[in-house]
């Protein structure tokens, strides 16, 4: 779950970060009284989950009340990067001195974690790392050890800060390790990370993800969610606890394992390219219980979206035999009544495969195609969804 960045302020602070106080609004009515708070010199900027907020007119520095108005107004009908924005924050304003970038962020690749570090900042990072990979300092931080002073030193010392902003540095680079750790995130950010005309280390700017795997250790992070920013289908689903995404296609996948559904995207993009281009529309894994309640959760999910022309069922029955995921589609099809409006092909394979199929024939839903190979089923949804 990615934050935005009042919500990384926020939690900077609960921290030991230094950063400048900030007020959230929703109106410009609200902007103005931030800004009569605050007093004096301040900036409103745009909260929405995309970089580029400034070049696309979403930062503002205003120097009075009635200015902070004028600037939430304007940007509160800003959509940035296809992003509405619904909130502003307005925090008071800092005289710079140097801008700088630091993140700890998860290192799949090498099961570590990986922290980034430049005393150039306030540029895109990613343009720095093309254009002068040597100014950006990448030091792994072994999980076990995590980011001590020391360390953050040597951190900040291989950024290139000269020595007396290392000792600066280097105690807010370990506050910022504490976010990251105590939070189970996968990123935490700071571009910029400033130090001010009077000699003070500020957090600007921050992200924030975090990871979602982690939620039963962190119940407020619930609090975090951007609920209006959800899709509703992926919402419903999560309420049911499916495992659903929304994809951009026609044809509604089902199946049970992780891997065996992202076989099935593949299989049903390819076979969708002799149809006119046809793709999947959603990843859902019903998981082994494939009950009727299971199977009609996901298809009521599945065929709320108006997207899907087509569903592809495929199953392959293990611990959970085929017969009770053929009585599970019969058992949806009942319940869901005139919800299920939309054509099924089913693929059945493995333990009980016979005895589910003949439960399907027998049932003989006038919305249900039987096929005997993904690669048949893929092929039979995608030409429905074409139609």
């Amino acid at each position: 779950m990615d934050l935005f960045e009042y919500q990384a302020r926020d939690l900077f602070e609960s921290y030991g970060v230094p950063v400048l106080p900030g007020i959230v609004a929703d109106t410009p009515e609200e902007a103005k009284a931030a800004a009569e708070k605050l007093g004096g010199t301040v900036v409103v900027k745009a909260q929405v989950k995309a970089g580029g907020r400034g070049k696309a007119g979403g930062v503002k520095v205003v120097h009075n009340p009635d200015d902070a108005f004028t600037a939430a107004e304007a940007i509160l009908k800003l959509t940035i990067k296809g992003l509405p924005v619904h909130k502003v924050m307005v925090t008071a304003g800092a005289r710079i001195d140097k801008e700088f970038y630091f993140s700890v962020l998860l290192d799949r690749a090498n099961r570590s974690y990986l922290s980034l570090c430049a005393v150039e900042g306030g540029m895109e990072i990613e343009e720095l790392a093309v254009e002068r990979p040597d100014a950006l300092a990448r030091i792994e931080v072994i999980p076990g050890i995590g980011i001590d002073l020391d360390t953050a030193r040597a951190i900040a010392t291989a950024g290139h800060f000269p020595p007396d902003l290392v000792e600066k540095v280097a105690p807010v680079l370990v506050k910022l390790y504490e976010v990251y750790k105590g939070e189970d995130a996968t990123l935490v950010e700071v571009n910029p990370l400033v130090l001010t005309e009077d000699g003070t280390i500020l957090a600007l700017d921050g992200k924030v993800s975090l990871d979602e795997n982690a939620d039963f250790r962190h119940p407020a992070h619930a609090e975090l969610e951007d609920a209006a920013a959800a899709d509703p289908l992926e919402a419903k689903a999560k309420a049911m606890n499916l495992n659903y995404v929304k994809l951009d296609g026609e044809v509604g996948v089902i199946g049970n394992g992780a891997g065996l559904v992202m076989s099935t995207l593949d299989v049903v993009a390819y076979a969708g390219e002799k149809w006119g281009g046809v793709k999947p529309a959603n990843f859902l894994d019903i998981g082994g219980g494939a009950s009727s309640e299971v199977m009609a959760n996901g298809l009521s999910v599945i065929l709320g979206d108006p997207q899907v022309k087509s569903v592809f069922v495929n199953v392959f029955g293990g611990i959970t035999a085929c017969d009770a995921v053929a009585n599970g589609i019969v058992g949806a099809l009942n319940t869901l009544g005139a919800e299920a409006s939309k054509p099924l092909v089913v693929r059945l394979d493995g333990n009980n495969v016979d005895e589910g199929r003949r439960i399907l024939r027998d049932a003989n839903h006038p919305l249900v195609t039987l096929a005997l190979t993904m690669d048949e089923g893929a092929d039979k949804a995608a030409e429905l969804a074409s139609k």
